[in-house]
């Protein structure tokens, strides 16, 4: 490992940019794997003493229900009410009740219209806390409410803080009483001991068609990009083979959120233009940004240094965060590493330097000020640093990266021998073309980790990182 790192080192350099790959087919989740989970999960409810947890799930929220029953209610709400026996129920609206026989876990359908689109049948005579009841929720002492966030993760207790819709709360809160309820998202997503922060073999391989396929997205916008193309014209680059994001596609060229408006328009592209570029698939993101440039002389005079004052510190971060991550890193090392190399009051980045990654973007994140939790072997890490420098467009690399141990890894050597090829030759590229030495613990998620062009219509150059 490199100990001192210098911002002198970062090159631009002409180099063989990633190949686009394409060809991986989608890796379903096994049976083995969904029992798993669900083993986890009682689990960790055992510890907690829960007799019962509520799992809830909308389209943007509901990745907790998704890990055990395998689908998303997708414009309706559900909720999943899961016994520390190992019953399971499932309660839907209008049109999702046919998902139950599709269920990954074994489970009772209830049917909920409180839970269907506005002003679709309400075909009951019961209220939501008489349709509860059929869960038998009546006979738990102490239940685990689930949404999205574990509140609980930092702060002495917020246990009482549900982000779960006040008319499911208040109809739990008649059956068991608000004393006897408490946050548990903590038991999926703390990062220090929820059940969806590692991942086995086969959860690794499935995540991995989408942090690629988000690569290949990139790269091809990339090649694809000229002055006189709209947003809307290169983010169609970014979307392929009907595949659901889990963020929005962002292809802003100027100033970005004009009218508040996010999405690609059909705005056209100039030279000269700051750029941001995003897509997110189940298991990668990826997001670049830069100029639509060919070199630093088509700046302006002001911004003719954008290499020396944004790109090189960052990535010079980016180097050091994939060069010392590793199992058994705390988080406080990796938040600590990067403020010494890319300095917060200097640069302005804000979020954590890194998070978890599985079916959402942003799962949770280890990586904070002071942080005890340990790196550990089937985390799934995103790299997540965003200087903000007054004056310069920004930049950016962001992408994933999974860390193995070698059991793991012979999992995957003999299970995926196609996944682990590329695992192989993408560790190649990074190491003998971007000049990045990664710990053995590190398998690269897609071929676009480390790769930046700056200058976006230059597609030959790019940064890499020279040892002197």
């Amino acid at each position: 490992m490199i100990q001192n790192y210098n911002y002198s080192n970062v090159i631009l350099k002409e180099i063989e940019a990633p190949a686009i790959e394409y060809s991986q087919e989608v890796i379903m989740l096994s049976d083995e794997t969904m029992q798993g989970r669900k083993n986890k999960i009682l689990s960790l409810m055992k510890k907690k003493e829960l007799d019962c947890i509520i799992v809830y799930c909308d389209l943007e929220h509901g990745s907790n229900f998704e890990y055990l029953t395998g689908f998303l209610t997708r414009f309706e709400e559900s909720l999943l009410v899961l016994h520390a026996d190992g019953r399971a129920f499932e309660i839907l609206g209008n049109e999702n009740l046919k998902m139950v026989q599709y269920s990954r876990i074994k489970a009772e359908k209830i049917h909920a219209p409180y839970f269907s689109l506005p002003n679709q049948p309400m075909d009951t005579s019961m209220n939501l806390k008489e349709i509860l009841l059929q869960a038998q929720i009546n006979n738990c002492q102490k239940i685990g409410v689930v949404g999205w966030k574990n509140f609980t993760s930092r702060l002495e207790d917020n246990s009482k803080l549900f982000d779960v819709p006040y008319f499911i709360v208040d109809a739990l809160s008649q059956i068991v009483g608000l004393e006897n309820m408490y946050n548990c998202a903590d038991i999926f997503i703390n990062s220090e001991y929820g059940a969806r922060t590692t991942n086995n073999a086969n959860e690794i391989a499935h995540y991995e068609y989408g942090a690629a396929l988000a690569s290949d997205c990139m790269i091809h916008a990339m090649n694809e990009l000229e002055p006189g193309k709209s947003e809307m014209e290169i983010a169609g680059y970014l979307q392929t083979y009907g595949q659901t994001n889990n963020v929005i596609t962002i292809c802003a060229a100027g100033n970005r959120f004009e009218k508040a408006n996010l999405y690609p328009t059909n705005k056209k592209i100039k030279q000269g233009d700051k750029l941001s570029l995003t897509v997110g698939y189940k298991g990668g993101l990826e997001s670049r940004a830069g100029y639509v440039v060919t070199a630093a002389s088509e700046l302006s005079e002001e911004q003719q240094d954008y290499m020396e004052a944004v790109v090189a510190p960052y990535f010079t971060a980016v180097v050091a965060w994939l060069e010392n991550i590793h199992i058994g890193m705390t988080g406080a090392e990796m938040y600590e590493l990067v403020e010494t190399i890319l300095p917060k009051d200097k640069y302005h980045w804000s979020l954590n330097p890194g998070h978890l990654i599985a079916d959402e973007e942003w799962m949770s994140s280890p990586i904070y000020p002071a942080s005890k939790e340990i790196l550990k072997s089937g985390m799934i890490l995103q790299i997540d640093i965003i200087p903000s420098v007054s004056g310069y467009a920004g930049t950016s690399v962001e992408s994933g990266i999974v860390l193995a141990d070698n059991e793991l890894q012979k999992d995957i050597y003999r299970n995926y021998p196609e996944l682990w090829n590329r695992f192989i030759k993408r560790r190649k590229y990074v190491k003998e073309v971007l000049g990045i030495n990664l710990s053995d613990d590190v398998l690269v998620m897609a071929n676009g980790v480390g790769y930046l062009r700056p200058f976006l219509l230059n597609k030959t150059k790019a940064v890499v990182y020279k040892n002197q």
